[in-house]
């Protein structure tokens, strides 16, 4: 790519490259609710077609964190760090390779959550996503923190929704406790390979909600420097 096409790439915006990125890994995260509704209707044939959409965005957003450290110039003026932007790039993208590891390890196993506890799985899987959600609202506000050199009434904006986002995943936090118990309480009744197996889906799930926290912490430091 010419130099001037780089240049129009991320010289005006730096962050529309990342916006771009995160919608991808936001699409892929997103995909595991109609992933999970499938399994729970026994449907394995829809889940692995999910599962192969799922694989197809991770791949596209790999992609796009490429072409992101291939091409954001070195030397060049802008209001964040180029670390700061690849850091953040490098986080994102583990939010697309969780999503895709939780279908590979379901589908793989032919993993199905109890019956009993679907609507509660269900509900802490939603809270999870909403974290991930919440990170792609806070990186698609950016475009106007960097309009208003990144201070005044839309930096504050932008910390509230980093704080609504820490909300969310104490939320999560507290959904997998209860979720672990019920887990705990019906666990003889099943194989025990799958309870393990089941133990992992639940904290990796958690840990959505948690990387997307960790994302949300990097654009806070990000700030802090510029």
């Amino acid at each position: 790519m010419a130099m001037n096409n780089i240049l129009g790439l991320f010289a005006h915006s730096p962050l529309k490259p990342l916006q771009k990125h995160s919608k991808k890994v936001t699409e892929c995260c997103g995909l595991l609710v109609p992933f999970f509704t499938a399994t729970f209707n026994d449907d394995w044939k829809e889940a692995e077609n999910i599962r192969r959409q799922i694989i197809d965005l991770e791949r596209r957003a790999d992609s796009l964190k490429r072409e992101i450290r291939l091409k954001l110039p070195r030397g060049l003026f802008m209001p964040v760090e180029r670390t700061d932007l690849l850091e953040l790039v490098t986080q994102l993208d583990k939010l697309a390779n969780y999503s895709k590891d939780i279908s590979g390890r379901v589908i793989g196993r032919k993993l199905l959550i109890p019956s009993e506890m679907q609507n509660s799985f269900l509900h802490f899987l939603d809270r999870s996503l909403d974290a991930t959600k919440q990170s792609d609202k806070v990186i698609n506000e950016m475009d106007q923190l960097l309009e208003t050199g990144f201070r005044g009434r839309e930096l504050n904006f932008v910390n509230d929704m980093i704080l609504e986002l820490d909300n969310i995943e104490d939320d999560t936090d507290q959904l997998q406790i209860v979720l672990r118990r019920s887990l705990l309480s019906i666990e003889n009744n099943y194989n025990p390979v799958d309870i393990m197996f089941l133990y992992k889906i639940i904290e990796w799930i958690g840990v959505l909600a948690d990387q997307a926290q960790r994302v949300g912490s990097r654009i806070e430091l990000m700030l802090a420097r510029s």
